[in-house]
């Protein structure tokens, strides 16, 4: 498979240099040259498939021939070492819990997967890569436990000072080995600009391998379609009409549903639930994108105010905005609503959501005044405890401490403190 750049001013390229490179040489992201549909009995015969074997089929036409199918199936099977199960709230609204892995978040998946596809790269290579990357919240935290003590590789993380939470922030900056934290003086769109401007700079470039590590590098990214699978298979036999809410932020995940979609996975429509941070609510009602600089919510994960990714939806649709439209919705909420939503699921359900899985519940819920036939799924993207103060604070009722963020609590914080794109260039030079 190769890969073509979005701006499409630089060369295509294959599946491993697309990993290594992470963006390309024109700005642009990395996109499949094509799609091919799974057949129509792989969905029929979904419930007689593991998880790996549902994986290892819907993603090796995007890492052919690169990876052999032997090490692809080790490296899949490796990566889905835990469970992602549907909980079921009322007959129209489930949600898919996806913070069983290691770091109790999402990212775990494609943050495993990148880093197995990336050591297999590597394991040749007497080269160093440099994994540079910008996270809001849970990726900085999946990334680091990824790519742990991995042979050849280095990671900087880079994270907004005071806008992740206490949990998320000792994920990144506890466990020393190869990863190192940078705590940056702004926002996630600053963490995010000075990681693209890095991967441009020929100062940088020229003395060290960079590659990225968020959902702007397609093994990042593609892997996340797995979970839409997942979900469907555990639902199809009840449920017609399937729906996903997806928390929203640099829109990785959604559009990796799309991908699934594109796979043919018989799913029915979209929903991107944005907390105020909504550019893409935005859009759709008005046609004109105009990001904005983010704002600091207590869904923090999703505040971005220039989704990286939204181009690849675009792409997807071949930038027309009546088809796009037609396959998603996207709603905005409050910080005020989110706590409400979390209340409400607890109160109604006895079932604690964490904010951003709250944001995709009302997303939910918005969806179905006008499609009360539909079955939607929220995606609860992180375990709630990782979001302590604010999930105490509204449901008043201690939380335990789950066993994987038992083992990060006091922990040592080590990270350097940057202001500029000039500190970052001169910590990644000495």
């Amino acid at each position: 498979m190769n890969y073509y750049s979005l701006n499409k001013e630089a060369a295509d390229t294959s599946f491993k240099d697309a990993v290594i490179k992470g963006l390309a040489p024109d700005k642009g992201l990395y996109f499949p040259e094509s799609i091919t549909p799974l057949p129509k009995s792989f969905f029929d015969n979904i419930d007689n498939l593991s998880h790996a074997e549902i994986a290892f089929e819907a993603i090796k036409q995007f890492v052919s021939p690169e990876i052999p199918e032997n090490v692809l199936k080790t490296i899949v099977e490796e990566t889905l070492s835990f469970d992602f199960p549907i909980v079921k709230l009322n007959d129209n609204i489930s949600t898919l819990e996806l913070f069983h892995g290691p770091t109790m978040a999402f990212k775990d998946v494609g943050a495993r997967f990148m880093a197995r596809c990336l050591g297999y790269f590597n394991k040749d290579n007497t080269n160093e890569v440099t994994v540079l990357v910008a996270t809001s919240g849970d990726t900085g935290g999946a990334v680091a436990n990824g790519f742990l003590g991995v042979k050849g590789v280095n990671v900087v993380i880079l994270y907004p000072s005071g806008k992740v939470s206490d949990i998320q922030e000792m994920q990144l900056t506890t466990l020393g080995q190869n990863i190192k934290a940078l705590e940056v003086d702004g926002t996630f769109d600053d963490c995010q600009a000075m990681v693209k401007t890095a991967f441009l700079d020929e100062t940088l470039t020229s003395k060290m391998q960079l590659t990225s590590a968020n959902s702007i590098n397609v093994a990042r990214w593609l892997p996340q379609l797995f979970y839409f699978m997942f979900a469907y298979k555990q639902l199809h036999n009840t449920h017609e009409n399937i729906v996903f809410s997806v928390p929203s932020g640099n829109f990785g995940n959604v559009c990796a549903g799309m991908m699934a979609q594109q796979l043919g996975l018989p799913i029915k429509h979209f929903i991107a639930s944005n907390n105020e941070n909504n550019v893409v609510t935005r859009y759709l009602d008005s046609e004109k994108y105009e990001p904005k600089p983010s704002v600091q919510t207590i869904s923090n994960a999703m505040d971005v105010g220039a989704p990286s990714n939204f181009i690849r939806i675009q792409e997807i649709y071949k930038n027309n905005f009546s088809a796009l439209k037609e396959n998603i919705s996207s709603y905005s909420f409050s910080d005020d609503e989110t706590r409400e939503a979390m209340l409400e699921i607890f109160n109604k359900y006895n079932y604690v959501v964490d904010p951003h899985g709250a944001v995709g519940y009302l997303g939910s819920k918005n969806y179905l005044k006008d499609n009360p036939n539909a079955h939607c799924v929220f995606l609860e993207t992180a375990h709630p405890t990782k979001f302590l103060d604010v999930v105490e604070e509204v449901i008043k009722e201690k939380q335990p401490l789950p066993e994987q963020i038992q083992s990060v609590m006091g922990g040592e914080k080590v990270a350097i403190s940057i202001a500029t794109y000039n500190d970052l260039k001169d910590f990644l030079l000495s």
